[in-house]
Formats: structure tokens, C-alpha cells, sequence
């Protein structure tokens, strides 16, 4: 049976390395109009961009996407989902999938994944994805976020830092992945139900999210469970730099 969700968009004209990033062409549309198509190939009920500016609204209605304006105050994409989902109407167990704006060449195979996956598994409110990583230089760069799972697919805790610290192994050489370590990049990637979100922005941020700039240990300090499964395609990186962006117009226009 196929499950049933909502995709919404998030996107912001104001970009501290890329301003206006929305909007960048590449291969002759904007980006976020990229990101729109695949996650309107997934199984997904409704596609929404959430947006605060009217460039990004115009443009997208250009393109025949459902809009949805919303306030400019909003800490982060999942305080504006909140929004969004009130603004729609759904039900506390409609399921949301939080796509990222600036993830043109994101697999809509991913994203039914990661709503599946929360339908699934009742005892989460979050849904989210990984992969394994690989060699040391991802292991040890804190612009990687990894993430530790329990025997149920349940994350114990996300982090910047190299984690979990294989003591005996970096002892002796941290120039290797120790064996036996199944260490994982956490795919920013979400499925929320509807009405977790309220809760979520109810609650504020918390010391240990700001510590480690990661909004999902809002979550998991206050209880609550997310599910964590490896993406069944590893998506490309999104655009957050200049390189970033050259790099995905090369792949697409290819």
C-alpha cells in the first residue's frame, strides 16, 4: 500500500554563501523549480514550496507549483513546515517529508523511503536516513553529521564529532576506518507527523541543539524517537557553495 504524505519545500532568498540560491539557473531553470520536478516524481499527495519572499512565489507559480507564504521570523525549515501544516489543514498524522530547496537532484525514490519508513515504525514521530561512510577524511569532517543508531533502527544521538570514538583503534592509527564500525553520514532528509510539529516549535531550541547547530537533538531531548535506516539511493550533496553549484550544473546540463 502506498503512504500517503505531503512534500513540502522550504526555501529562503537569503543565503549567507549563495544569495538568491533559489533562483540560480541551472541548465536553464531556477534550482528550486529542479528540487519541485523530482519530489513531484515521488508518490507524494502534494508537493508545497514554503517560502517568505515573493521573488521565490512568482517564480514558482511560473512553473505551475502550489506556493504557500509564510512568516519571515522563522528560525529554521522545520518551524516553517509547522506553518505550512497548519495552513494546510492536516491531520496530527499526516505525514510531512521536509526536502531540502537547494537538493535539485534529490532521488524520489528517497523521498517515498523516508515516508514510508515513519509510517512504518508508529513509535517514531521522526523519520530520517543514512549512509555508511567510507574513509576517514568524511569520518573526521565536522561539516558531516553522523549518526548512531539502536538495534531498532532508533537514533541514540546525531554529531558533528567523530562518532562513536573507536578508542583502541585511534589510539594506534587514525589514519583508517577501525573494522567493525559501522559508522554513518545522517542524510538530511525528514518525514515529521503533522502534529509533532507543533509540539517541535512549542518547545524551542534546546542548549545541545545550539551546541552542535543540529535541530533534530531538539527531539531526541525532549523523548522523542527517530527512525534511521540507510537511503536505499545515496543522494547527491545539495548546493551550498559556488563550487557546489558549478558542479551541479556540469551533472545537468550534461
Amino acid at each position: 500500500m502506498t503512504t500517503a504524505f505531503t512534500v513540502v519545500i522550504p526555501s529562503r532568498f537569503a543565503s549567507t554563501r549563495l544569495p538568491g540560491k533559489p533562483l540560480l539557473l541551472i541548465a536553464g531553470k531556477p534550482m528550486i523549480q529542479h528540487v519541485w520536478e523530482q519530489a513531484s516524481k515521488s508518490s507524494a499527495q502534494r508537493v508545497v514550496v514554503a517560502t517568505d519572499d515573493a521573488r521565490i512565489e512568482e517564480a514558482c507559480k511560473g512553473f505551475g507549483a502550489e506556493v504557500v507564504m509564510t512568516r519571515e521570523d522563522h528560525n529554521s525549515g522545520t518551524d516553517r513546515l509547522a506553518e505550512v501544516a497548519v495552513k494546510l489543514g492536516l491531520s496530527p498524522d499526516a505525514i510531512v517529508v521536509n526536502v531540502q530547496g537547494d537538493e535539485p537532484m534529490i532521488p524520489p525514490s528517497v523521498i517515498d523511503q523516508v515516508a514510508a519508513n515513519l509510517a512504518a515504525h508508529p513509535e517514531a514521530q521522526m523519520a530520517t536516513l543514512a549512509e555508511p561512510i567510507e574513509d576517514v577524511q568524511t569520518l573526521f569532517n565536522p561539516s558531516v553529521v553522523k549518526v548512531v543508531s539502536d538495534l531498532n533502527g532508533l537514533a541514540l544521538t546525531f554529531s558533528r564529532a567523530t562518532l562513536p570514538w573507536a578508542r583502541e583503534a585511534f589510539t594506534k592509527n587514525t589514519d583508517v576506518l577501525p573494522e567493525g564500525v559501522p559508522y554513518r553520514r545522517h542524510i538530511g532528509i525528514y518525514a515529521y507527523r503533522a502534529g509533532f510539529l507543533e509540539d517541535f516549535v512549542a518547545w524551542g531550541p534546546c542548549w545541545l541543539e545550539n551546541t552542535e547547530s543540529l535541530e533534530q537533538l531538539r527531539a531526541l531531548w525532549h523523548g522523542v524517537r527517530i527512525h534511521v535506516a540507510d537511503a536505499l539511493i545515496a543522494p547527491p550533496t545539495g548546493v551550498d557553495t559556488i563550487e557546489d553549484l558549478e558542479r551541479i550544473r556540469r551533472l545537468l546540463e550534461a
